[in-house]
């Protein structure tokens, strides 16, 4: 019988190095650096983040402190989350194409969606910048991060249409002269959420992506739900910093930080258990 020995840690907010304990199952006194772990200095330090921690190739199974009890977060893809996360990168790797019937009508659904009471002319119609696009023709703004971004819009106007109404008005707190363009922030917190969870990558970089695929297997919309949190939170800070276009990057890089911090937080399983999640209607 082969034994395979399974490299584990035990941390608990993604604490630094003098708290990272090896696993009860495991019996070596495992360092940060014998168990895989490396110290990324984050960007949004500022937004006094949580230490970001990446994972070398070699770590295959991480343990987290939930309810002092160690829940063990595997790499090794269940069936399911294959399944689920292969959908989620075709979703990801699906370009805007202006000349595709289906895209059109995503295209026309959201403007429904977004002004039911108001008609569209045309694709090409300068009604989109009220939306806040860049210009009359709304397809050149999906390059960024392409088709999954519209159908993110579209998921946040059907799902929470309270909420998405709200930040599409900008409703709600003191508003700076120089607003966010609603649209392009959008497809900027699809490329955001793109970034963190690193589902591209053939192999897991990061404590993130482990978390958010265990949340994959409660939800097949675990990416659009987290997106809807994403925008929200984003609009908080937005208000809180009192913040004007000029700082939408910095807002950006605190949003994410926030999401970071919840998500590795204990008692959240599934994007429904983060706190921020309460801010949606």
């Amino acid at each position: 019988m082969r034994v395979v020995r399974i490299s584990c840690v035990g941390t608990r907010h993604l604490s630094p190095p003098s708290s990272v304990r090896g696993c009860e199952a495991h019996s070596d006194d495992v360092s940060a650096s014998s168990a895989g772990l490396i110290n990324a200095d984050a960007e949004d330090a500022s937004c006094s983040s949580t230490p970001s921690w990446r994972i070398k190739k070699s770590l295959t199974c991480v343990c987290f402190n939930r309810k002092r009890a160690y829940e063990r977060i595997c790499s090794n893809l269940t069936p399911l989350q294959e399944e689920r996360l292969k959908r989620l990168r075709k979703r990801m790797k699906n370009y805007y194409d202006a000349s595709r019937p289906d895209h059109q009508d995503a295209l026309r659904a959201l403007w429904s969606a977004t002004y039911p009471d108001e008609k569209l002319q045309d694709l090409i119609s300068d009604q989109w910048k009220n939306m806040g696009w860049q210009g009359k023709d709304p397809s050149t703004d999906f390059r960024g991060a392409g088709f999954i971004s519209l159908e993110n819009l579209l998921f946040f106007a059907k799902t929470f249409s309270t909420s998405f109404q709200r930040l599409l008005n900008k409703q709600g707190g003191k508003r700076a002269a120089w607003e966010y363009p609603f649209a392009v922030a959008g497809v900027n917190i699809t490329f955001m959420i793109m970034q963190m969870l690193d589902l591209e990558a053939s192999k897991p970089r990061s404590f993130i992506r482990l978390v958010f695929l265990q949340m994959l297997s409660e939800s097949e919309w675990a990416f659009d739900l987290l997106y809807c949190v994403a925008f929200v939170v984003m609009d908080k800070q937005w208000l809180d910093k009192n913040a004007t276009y000029m700082e939408f990057n910095d807002v950006l890089r605190c949003t994410r930080g926030q999401l970071e911090r919840e998500l590795m937080m204990d008692d959240v399983f599934r994007i429904e258990d983060m706190p921020s999640f309460s801010l949606l209607s």
